[in-house]
């Protein structure tokens, strides 16, 4: 015989009430985020590669020994009769053996920029950087035009758009998320619209202009380029300062998929498909 006690035990163990399934990431964009993911990826490794070449960033049309318009230099110098690894930043220089200008390979030190696993290749070999970070800049600039076609035309393009109720509540959607309270409805929050907006139509718009503007040969069809940024050298450092910017959006976007739910949110970028909360249940 059943006793009140136990049917208050078994009706607070009952599992909780589950939200429901909503189509959430159309095909088109759960194709291109993975292509970003991976392009990205060997861009920003192939890049390190090639800018170990030349291991510094300038502002302006020039650079070189004659001018004194470096903003960030990585190199390696003797220091009291020792090899330092030393990063200068805008006229301040940091010791920085191990992780730039002097790193560990194998049981000993060499003097390089970076090391080997931030590196495609691992080995100093500017030539395929180049091939690779090429190869898949073209991959980028192809995969970004097939999902502003396909946003378009599906209407996913509007979803990403803040409107004005979205900026009111920004303030709110701020805190729930310092405080770690996600709302699980389906919907792109405010914070979201506005980050996944600025990579989408600043960032990767910037990285592929700015590439351009340090071909010589984009630049002789394409002179405007030199007048938009400022110069190669001016274009090579926001190129640089974009890519560190995307690396951050990379970790923050990481950690919000950790702390919302990552079975949820992983779900609905290979299959579409988003459970969202019982009282958002469309």
């Amino acid at each position: 015989m059943t006793t009140a006690s136990e049917v208050e035990t078994a009706t607070n163990e009952a599992p909780r009430e589950r939200g429901r399934l909503v189509y959430r990431q159309r095909l088109a964009t759960r194709i291109t985020h993975w292509l970003w993911a991976v392009t990205l990826f060997f861009m920003l490794l192939s890049g390190l590669q090639i800018f170990m070449a030349r291991p510094d960033l300038y502002i302006g049309q020039q650079s070189g020994f004659g001018f004194d318009n470096a903003v960030l230099s990585i190199g390696a110098r003797k220091v009291g009769g020792e090899v330092q690894g030393v990063t200068t930043l805008f006229g301040t220089s940091y010791d920085t053996t191990g992780w730039l200008g002097r790193v560990a390979e194998g049981d000993r030190f060499a003097n390089k920029s970076f090391p080997g696993w931030l590196t495609i290749p691992g080995y100093r070999d500017l030539a395929t950087g180049r091939v690779v970070h090429f190869f898949f800049a073209w991959v980028l600039v192809a995969t970004l035009l097939a999902w502003l076609a396909a946003s378009l035309a599906n209407g996913h393009l509007r979803e990403l758009l803040p409107t004005g109720r979205d900026v009111r509540h920004l303030p709110r959607d701020v805190a729930d998320h310092l405080r770690l309270r996600f709302a699980h409805d389906g919907r792109y929050n405010v914070l979201q619209k506005l980050s996944y907006a600025g990579v989408l139509f600043v960032a990767m718009p910037l990285i592929v202009l700015t590439g351009l503007t340090m071909s010589p040969g984009a630049v002789a069809k394409l002179p405007f380029l030199l007048d938009l940024f400022g110069g190669r050298q001016t274009a090579r450092t926001i190129h640089f300062l974009v890519m560190f910017a995307l690396v951050l959006f990379f970790i923050v976007h990481v950690l919000m998929v950790v702390l919302a739910g990552p079975l949820n949110e992983l779900r609905s970028m290979i299959t579409g498909w988003y459970r969202t909360d019982p009282e958002h249940r469309p």
